[in-house]
């Protein structure tokens, strides 16, 4: 039997397509370990009664989650959290954040930012982040 799943309101005001916002709250629940390895998940019907959006979008959640090796289905049985599911969401995400830090390099490159004042920038943000 599945839990109910907790995740942030999902809003159609959000900067992000509602399916992303789902992908990114069950993300969030693996990483944090409120979803262990194998869990069972809401169906599609319950996930999307939960939280007040439509089936199609749950689905779609879902087969990007399967896609990136996350969660996996069972006929008959239901979606469940893959045993290494909290792994494949780290490598998603490592993956995401060096894609970002390419993408910053290149408009740092641009900018005419020389090594020392990225450094300098990378080390304000992540004192920042240790505050905050």
């Amino acid at each position: 039997m599945s839990r109910k799943l907790i995740l942030t309101p999902i809003s159609a005001a959000a900067p992000k397509p509602l399916y992303e916002q789902v992908v990114d709250g069950i993300k969030r629940e693996i990483a944090a370990e409120r979803l262990a390895p194998n869990s069972l998940l809401p169906s599609f019907r319950d996930l999307a009664e939960n939280l007040l959006i439509s089936v199609v979008t749950v689905k779609r959640a879902y087969d990007e989650l399967e896609r990136e090796g996350i969660i996996y289905r069972k006929q008959g049985l239901g979606t469940f959290v893959s045993a290494n599911g909290s792994i494949r969401n780290r490598e998603v995400q490592t993956a995401r954040v060096e894609s970002l830090m390419r993408q910053a390099l290149h408009e740092a490159a641009e900018a005419c930012l020389v090594e020392d004042e990225l450094l300098g920038m990378l080390e304000r943000l992540l004192d920042e982040r240790k505050e905050g």
